[in-house]
């Protein structure tokens, strides 16, 4: 079931490009939404202080598992905390408990494309002023700038008005100065201002 799932991973150069910006931030407070196999999960453990935490979610913990073993072979388990299950409850238990609010430096997104925006409303409480939020996949594949009647595979389709109403939405979000990368499948990088 993994290999039609392989597209679902961050890339190598992406991994190395969270990485640096992570240790240019001084980053030490993290979450990830959406995991995989932990790729990026890995990544991002390798970029923080020994001190820094990652707080992890994602809705299938088998995946995670299988990367499981490289991340405790590099020997940043102590970094994670991963609760399995859908991220928007765990986001609206901590955005209840004001202590949790402008506390995360740095979020990454790669999780279910339809709520990108229910996760963005939600992470503007818990990321502090200054801090970023990274939103894989906002290229999607290149279709948000194919024509509609563009020839498109089944998954990209059913996911393309979701990054495309996202895309523009983040872009008029005056709470934060955003930068889409062509890195990999995209990545938007919003960086909270107020």
């Amino acid at each position: 079931m993994l290999s039609t799932k392989n597209r679902m991973a961050t890339s190598p150069d992406q991994g190395q490009f969270l990485g640096m910006l992570l240790k240019l931030m001084n980053a030490k407070n993290t979450m990830e939404i959406g995991v995989f196999t932990g790729y990026s999960l890995l990544a991002t453990a390798l970029a923080l202080p020994q001190d820094g935490k990652i707080l992890a979610m994602d809705v299938d913990r088998e995946n995670y598992d299988l990367g499981l073993p490289v991340i405790e072979k590099a020997g940043v388990t102590h970094k994670i905390d991963f609760r399995e299950g859908p991220a928007l409850p765990v986001l609206d238990e901590m955005i209840k408990d004001s202590k949790n609010h402008g506390t995360f430096d740095f979020v990454f997104v790669d999780a279910d494309k339809v709520n990108y925006w229910n996760y963005h409303n939600r992470l503007i409480e818990l990321v502090k002023v200054g801090g970023l939020i990274g939103y894989d996949n906002t290229l999607w594949n290149g279709s948000v700038v194919a024509p509609p009647d563009a020839p498109m595979l089944k998954y990209i389709r059913d996911n393309r008005d979701s990054v495309l109403e996202f895309n523009k939405a983040i872009s008029a979000d005056q709470r934060f100065e955003i930068c889409q990368l062509a890195i990999a499948d995209g990545i938007t990088l919003c960086r909270r201002i107020s």
